[in-house]
């Protein structure tokens, strides 16, 4: 009998889940609902189809309200978006530079959202699976991406210790059409008193909006690189910034004594 031969084709190799069942639920059906929840409860209203995104990366039950203010806005043009490029500060893991990932998926509840290969490998950013295997801030954007957008390529960058223009590069890089969506995950200030989060927030909210990412540090948001540096690169292209939500843990399901911030912005 004539051996058979090996399946010439290589496994999937797939990006667990981190944060379900912590940051989010990880039964499939309960986290359907709470997604469209929260989008069903966000504020809608029709203007141009976003080009990038701004929002945060905490516990749905902390960010989620703020985060579906901005996922949104992308309903009624979600069948234009087949390519998402996702960033967010590295949380986890220090390293220098920006990380992609060499899996071919990362795998929600949801299911599996198939990695952009050809577009990171055009890139030349290190491949480092290290700060993408236990990292939220890019984790708990894909059920919201999932539920709005259906079927779409992902391109997820973890930011290391880097500078805005190297973020900025790769997002010329990457800026692509009207099929290319740019989401950028960023809380904001962490853990101050009400009053003083909001002053804080609102000086943050001020600087993104001219975009001058130079007027932002990290202690006025985890991801300050990432955020300057698409900011850099919309200044260039000559997009305008709109504010769609500013409040803190303490709006949402938090005490006044030690708030998180958070925002979302489209830029269009």
């Amino acid at each position: 009998m004539e051996a058979l031969s090996a399946d010439p084709r290589p496994m999937s190799v797939i990006r667990q889940p981190a944060v379900a069942g912590s940051f989010y639920s990880a039964d499939a059906g309960s986290l359907a609902t709470t997604v469209a929840t929260l989008l069903d409860e966000a504020p809608h209203e029709e203007t141009a189809a976003p080009k990038a995104l701004i929002v945060p990366h905490a516990g749905y039950m902390y960010s989620g309200p703020v985060a579906a203010t901005g996922y949104a806005r992308l309903e009624p043009h979600r069948h234009r978006y087949q390519r998402v490029i996702l960033l967010g500060p590295a949380h986890r893991a220090w390293f220098k530079g920006l990380a992609v990932s060499s899996a071919d998926a990362f795998r929600t509840p949801l299911g599996d959202v198939p990695l952009d290969r050809a577009g990171l490998t055009a890139l030349g950013v290190d491949v480092m699976d290290t700060p993408h295997l236990h990292e939220h801030s890019l984790e708990v954007h894909l059920p919201f991406l999932q539920s709005v957008l259906g079927e779409f390529t992902l391109v997820p960058i973890v930011v290391g210790d880097a500078t805005p223009d190297q973020v900025a590069a790769v997002l010329d890089a990457l800026w692509g059409g009207p099929e290319t969506l740019i989401v950028v995950s960023s809380d904001l200030s962490h853990y101050l008193p009400y009053d003083k989060a909001e002053s804080i927030d609102a000086r943050t909210c001020r600087a993104i909006e001219d975009l001058d990412g130079r007027r932002i540090n990290h202690s006025m948001a985890c991801g300050a690189t990432p955020v300057a540096g698409l900011l850099i690169t919309a200044k260039q292209k000559g997009l305008s910034v709109t504010t769609l939500d500013l409040r803190n843990s303490a709006d949402t399901a938090g005490d006044r004594s030690a708030v998180v911030g958070y925002g979302a912005w489209m830029l269009a």
